[in-house]
């Protein structure tokens, strides 16, 4: 009896030239120090439709890093806590000190039944047991809620008492919602949308005490002011060279953004920017000359240092601004989402706009790749979940 004969293997979401396709792939045993995995939900990020669309390079066939996933089988050497068949895990998508381990981009993702996880991930801990489990639709929000949280706290430190945050997709709609639990009760908040449409769905799931606009340089009041730039990153810059404008008068010596509504005209105390979108390649402001911003976001990265980096930085005009960003989560970071997710899944169940099955969603990803918009059958695309029905073990998972 050959291999394939013994295990008729998984379906995977795999990209390929025109689209996804929903393929029979085989399914691998786990070697020493390696883990199979079962998705039972993975989500579609910002950064998947970016490599759907051919606008990265990232080589791994099947993508996705969001979801939940159960322990299937353990190659020996595998932790005893993530031994026991069933047990619901996250996967930490990023691995602090190996280049070679990223999830959904250069080692197989989760949108398929079964996935392999490599010994350096199981080694290092970023399979990450949950304590508490989420509706299983809310496990493809816990990674992007991770990266909010974690964010969140690196703002924190500057004790902002206004939160801008550019763009209006899952982790602009996350860090709005999660915003004053992480910095204060008292904490403004705006979301700065970059079209009508986006701005019309948000007023249609209005979230109490955020701020709604259009408007890309609204006014501020006094004090110091964070920002999130949670927009995809071929619009990071476009909305640095917003931020940098926060709270300076125009050149008509009226504030930016128009009225002010009893708000302060001058320049606000201190002003701290999270570059959360990630930069295209060679990425640079002419309003920060001098400064790597690649390096600034990268400062940061799954959970380390502690405390935060920050870079301080002069902008063209004279202005002094902090900068920061991050790359990946800490284990904590994600263990804290899954937690909120279950304490609080009312304020975020509305972002999963849609939850499929792999059939369609292998439709829905084709369609992605070919276009421009973030829309489905004309309805907008928030956060795509998609769910795998427990498929029958195989022959090896038996054994």
């Amino acid at each position: 009896m050959t291999t394939t004969e013994r295990n008729p293997g998984h379906r995977a979401l795999v990209r390929e030239p025109g689209g996804v396709r929903l393929r029979l792939r085989p399914t691998q045993a786990p070697a020493p120090g390696e883990l199979l995995v079962a998705t039972q939900v993975a989500g579609l990020c910002g950064t998947d439709i970016q490599m759907l669309r051919g606008l990265r390079d990232d080589p791994a066939p099947v993508i996705g890093h969001e979801g939940i996933a159960r322990v299937v089988a353990a190659g020996p050497g595998v932790p005893a806590a993530l031994r026991r068949p069933g047990t619901p895990v996250v996967v930490n998508p990023t691995h602090a000190s190996d280049p070679s381990f990223l999830l959904g981009h250069n080692v197989d993702g989760l949108l398929q039944e079964r996935t392999l996880i490599p010994a350096t991930a199981v080694r290092d801990g970023l399979v990450v047991p949950l304590a508490q489990e989420p509706d299983p639709v809310l496990g493809a929000l816990i990674e992007p809620l991770a990266a909010v949280r974690y964010a969140l706290a690196v703002l924190a430190a500057g004790r902002p008492r206004t939160l801008v945050v550019y763009g209006d997709g899952t982790i602009g709609q996350l860090a709005v919602r999660a915003a004053r639990r992480r910095l204060g009760a008292d904490v403004r908040v705006l979301l700065v949308h970059h079209t009508p449409d986006g701005l019309a769905w948000s007023r249609q799931r209005a979230f109490p005490g955020v701020e709604l606009t259009l408007d890309a340089t609204p006014p501020v009041g006094p004090g110091p002011v964070a920002v999130l730039l949670a927009t995809p990153r071929d619009g990071t810059l476009d909305a640095l060279a917003a931020a940098l404008r926060l709270g300076t008068p125009g050149p008509t010596g009226e504030p930016t953004g128009g009225p002010t509504g009893g708000l302060t005209t001058e320049p606000t105390d201190e002003l701290t920017v999270d570059l959360f979108g990630g930069l295209p390649p060679g990425g640079a402001s002419d309003r920060l000359p001098g400064v790597d911003l690649v390096a600034v976001r990268a400062a940061n990265c799954a959970g380390h240092p502690v405390p935060h980096a920050f870079t301080t930085a002069d902008t063209a005009d004279g202005r002094r601004v902090r900068l920061t960003g991050h790359r990946g989560v800490g284990n904590r970071h994600l263990a804290e989402a899954a937690a909120e997710l279950c304490r609080r899944p009312e304020a975020y169940r509305d972002l999963v706009t849609h939850v499929v099955g792999p059939p369609e969603a292998a439709r829905i990803m084709t369609d992605l790749s070919a276009g421009g918009g973030r829309s489905v059958a004309g309805s907008r695309l928030v956060k795509l979940a998609v769910r795998f029905a427990p498929a029958p073990p195989t022959p090896l998972e038996a054994q």
